[in-house]
C-alpha cells in the first residue's frame, strides 16, 4: 500500500471507488430481465443473457478491486461466513461477501443453465430458471443497497450520513449499467449475426430517460440540503463543488461528471436519439462516465476530507492505482468478452451438440456411353 497515495485520513481511494462503480453495474444488468420476464417483451428474451453475463464479469471485477485495495489479502478468510472470524450479524463487511458472492452464483446458474441446454438443443425446464431469475432481481437490489449500508451506517462521515444514499445508489445503477449493454448491443448488431431487435436498445434508453432524470433530483436534492442548511455537515460538500482553504483538487471531476449527466440526458430526451447511432452512444458513454465519477471521485473521497480531527489532507491517485485500476479493467473485460465469444454462437444456433447436416446439392448425372 506505500505505492499508493492514500493515507490514514484518505483510507479508501481509487479502488473502493471502481468497486462501489461495479457493484453498481452489476445490479444494472438486472434491466434486462425486468421487461423480459416481468413485462413479456419477446425482444429482451434473445439478449437477456448478455446483461446476465455483464453482471458476472463486473462482480469478479469488484472483487478484483476490494483484493487490490486489501493491504493484506491473504487474510481475506477472516470474511468468509462460516470459517473466519467475523461479526454477524452486524457487520455489514460480511453482508457484503454473502449478497456479493451470492449474486454471482445465481447468475452463473441462470447464464449456465440456459446455455447448456441450447448448446444440446433441449427446451429448458422453467421450475431450474425462472425462480433463480425472479430470485436475481430482489438480490440486484440487495447487493448495491448492503454497499451503501456500509457507507452511511459510518457514523463519523457525515458526507455519507443520508438516508437517499441507497436510492441513489440503485437509481445511479440502472443508468450506468443499461448503458454499458446499448453500447454492446450495438456493437453486436455489426460486429456479429446475432439478431437483436430495435425493441431491446429502446426499452433500456426509456428505462435511463427516467432513471437519469430521477438521479439528477436526488443529486440535486442533497446538494440543497448541504448547503441551504449549511452547518459543519456541508464542509465535505463544500470542499468537493467549490473547494475549501485553498484546497480544491475534487472540483473538476465533481463539475465534469455533472455535465456529463446534464448533457447525456439532454441527448437521451432528444427525438432524433434513435436516428443516430453516434449520438446514441455518445450518451450513453457519457452517462457512464459521470455515473462512474459520482461514485467514485466524487462520493467515496469527500468522505474523508476532512478528517474526523477536522484536517484537510488530499488525494489524488497514484500512477501505480491508475496503472491497477486499468489492469483490472482489462482483466474484467477479457472476461467478458469471452463470455460472449461462448454464448453468442450457442444462441445464434452456430454451436451446437449435433449441428445441422449441411444441405446436400443432388449429384449431376453422369453423361451416357452414348452421349457424344
Amino acid at each position: 500500500m506505500v505505492a499508493t497515495d492514500m493515507t490514514d485520513h484518505v483510507s479508501w481511494g481509487l479502488y473502493i471507488a471502481n468497486f462501489t462503480f461495479l457493484v453498481g453495474l452489476a445490479a444494472g444488468g438486472v434491466m434486462m430481465v425486468i421487461p423480459a420476464y416481468l413485462y413479456h417483451e419477446k425482444d429482451m428474451h434473445d439478449v437477456v443473457i448478455i446483461g446476465e453475463l455483464l453482471a458476472i464479469a463486473a462482480i469478479l471485477m469488484s472483487m478484483f478491486f476490494v483484493t487490490a485495495d486489501l493491504g493484506r489479502p491473504d487474510r481475506f478468510w477472516h470474511l468468509i461466513p462460516f470459517i473466519g472470524k467475523f461479526h454477524f450479524p452486524l457487520s455489514m463487511l460480511t453482508w457484503d461477501v454473502l449478497v456479493l458472492n451470492g449474486y454471482l452464483l445465481i447468475n452463473l446458474h441462470i447464464c449456465g443453465y440456459l446455455l447448456y441446454t441450447r448448446f444440446r438443443g433441449l427446451t429448458p425446464n422453467p421450475k431450474w430458471y425462472v425462480p433463480f431469475v425472479f430470485l436475481s432481481i430482489a438480490w440486484a437490489i440487495s447487493i448495491h443497497t448492503v454497499t451503501a449500508f456500509l457507507y452511511c451506517g459510518l457514523g463519523g462521515r457525515p458526507f455519507w450520513n443520508t438516508a437517499l444514499l441507497a436510492p441513489r445508489f440503485l437509481t445511479s445503477a440502472f443508468v450506468s449499467g443499461p448503458a454499458f449493454i446499448i453500447v454492446v448491443l450495438l456493437a453486436l448488431r455489426h460486429l456479429t449475426q446475432m439478431r437483436i431487435g430495435k425493441g431491446a436498445v429502446r426499452t433500456l434508453v426509456q428505462i435511463m430517460r427516467v432513471t437519469i432524470l430521477i438521479n439528477i433530483l436526488m443529486l440535486a436534492s442533497e446538494v440543497f440540503t448541504a448547503f441551504y442548511t449549511g452547518g459543519t455537515h456541508a464542509t465535505a460538500a463544500n470542499y468537493l463543488y467549490f473547494g475549501h482553504d485553498g484546497h480544491h483538487a475534487l472540483v473538476p471531476w465533481i463539475w465534469s461528471s455533472v455535465a456529463f449527466t446534464v448533457i447525456a440526458a439532454v441527448l437521451l430526451l432528444s427525438r432524433k436519439i434513435f436516428e443516430s447511432p453516434v449520438r446514441l452512444i455518445l450518451a450513453c458513454a457519457l452517462a457512464f462516465a459521470g455515473i462512474w465519477i459520482e461514485k467514485g471521485m466524487g462520493l467515496i473521497i469527500p468522505g474523508f476530507i476532512p478528517s474526523t480531527l477536522h484536517e484537510i489532507v488530499e488525494y489524488q491517485p497514484s500512477p501505480v492505482e491508475w496503472q491497477v485500476t486499468a489492469s483490472v479493467w482489462a482483466f474484467g473485460l477479457i472476461i467478458y468478452t469471452a463470455l460472449l465469444k461462448i454464448a453468442i454462437p450457442i444462441i445464434t444456433g452456430k454451436f451446437r451438440e449435433h449441428p445441422a447436416p449441411a444441405p446436400t446439392t443432388p449429384a449431376e448425372p453422369c453423361p451416357s456411353p452414348e452421349s457424344p
